[in-house]
C-alpha cells in the first residue's frame, strides 16, 4: 500500500507501453460507445441519469483523491496541484455541467475539455506506471473528462453552435491572461504551459519560442475549437 500510494515509485511510466495503450483503448472505446448509444440515452432516462451520476462521481473521486494523495505524502503545493490547467478547468466545468445541464457549462466543457484531455492521454506528463496511484488517477481522470464533455454535448446538441466557439474562446483568452500575468508569476507556476513547454514530448514542442509560442497557442486553440464545432455539427447536430 505504501508503494502504491506513496510519494514515489520505482516503476517509471513508459509512453506507448502496454499499460498506456490499454488505457488509450479504454478511453477510445468509451467515446465510441457514447456516440453509438446517443439515441438510446435520449430514450432511456434511467440510463441517462445513471451515466450522468457515474461520470460526476468519477470526476469528483479523481479530483479529491489526488489532493488527498498529495497532502498525505506532504507534496501538495499551489503551483503543482491546483486544477488550473485546461483539463482541471474542464473537469470543474463538466462537474457543474453534469449537475445543472445548462448550455454555458456544456459549451465550456466541450471546447475546453474534449480535445485537451484526449491529447493529454496520448502524451501524458506522468512519472509512474500502473503500479502507482498516480497512473490510475491520471488515466481515470483524463478518460472521464472527454467522456463527460461528449456526454454533455450529446445531451444538448443545440448548445454547440458557431457563436459558442467565439464566446468560449474569448473567455479562454481572458482566463489565460489572468493565469499568465498574475497566477504563474506570483506562485512560480506553469499553468496552461504559459511559462514553458511540458517536460515530456508534446505538440507544443513545435510551437516555437517567445512571441511565436504564444501566437501559435492562441491560433491553435481557435482552430481546434472550430474543428470541434464543425465535426460536431456535421455528425451530431441534427441527430
Amino acid at each position: 500500500m505504501e508503494t502504491w500510494f506513496g510519494a514515489t515509485s520505482v516503476y517509471s511510466f513508459v509512453p506507448f507501453s502496454l499499460s498506456h495503450l490499454l488505457a488509450l483503448a479504454i478511453a477510445a472505446i468509451g467515446l465510441v460507445t457514447l456516440v453509438s448509444a446517443r439515441a438510446l440515452l435520449r430514450e432511456k432516462k434511467r440510463l441517462f441519469q445513471s451515466l450522468r451520476w457515474v461520470l460526476l462521481a468519477l470526476l469528483l473521486a479523481s479530483e479529491f483523491s489526488y489532493h488527498y494523495w498529495a497532502i498525505t505524502n506532504g507534496v501538495w503545493s499551489f503551483s503543482g496541484q491546483m486544477p488550473l490547467h485546461l483539463c482541471g478547468i474542464a473537469s470543474i466545468t463538466a462537474m457543474i455541467g453534469l449537475l445543472t445541464m445548462r448550455p454555458l457549462w456544456i459549451q465550456l466543457s466541450f471546447y475546453l475539455g474534449f480535445l485537451p484531455a484526449f491529447l493529454a492521454l496520448i502524451t501524458p506528463e506522468l512519472p509512474y506506471d500502473y503500479q502507482h496511484f498516480r497512473f490510475w488517477k491520471f488515466f481515470v481522470h483524463h478518460t472521464a473528462i472527454p467522456w463527460a464533455c461528449l456526454f454533455l454535448a450529446l445531451s444538448n446538441p443545440a448548445a454547440i453552435h458557431l457563436r459558442s466557439v467565439f464566446s468560449v474562446y474569448a473567455l479562454l483568452l481572458v482566463y489565460a491572461a489572468f493565469i499568465g500575468f498574475y497566477i504563474n508569476p506570483l506562485t512560480d507556476s506553469n499553468y496552461l504551459y504559459l511559462m514553458q513547454r511540458p517536460t515530456t514530448a508534446s505538440p507544443l514542442d513545435f510551437f516555437g519560442d517567445g512571441l511565436w509560442y504564444y501566437m501559435n497557442l492562441c491560433l491553435t486553440a481557435l482552430a481546434l475549437f472550430m474543428v470541434q464545432y464543425l465535426v460536431f455539427k456535421k455528425f451530431f447536430k441534427t441527430s
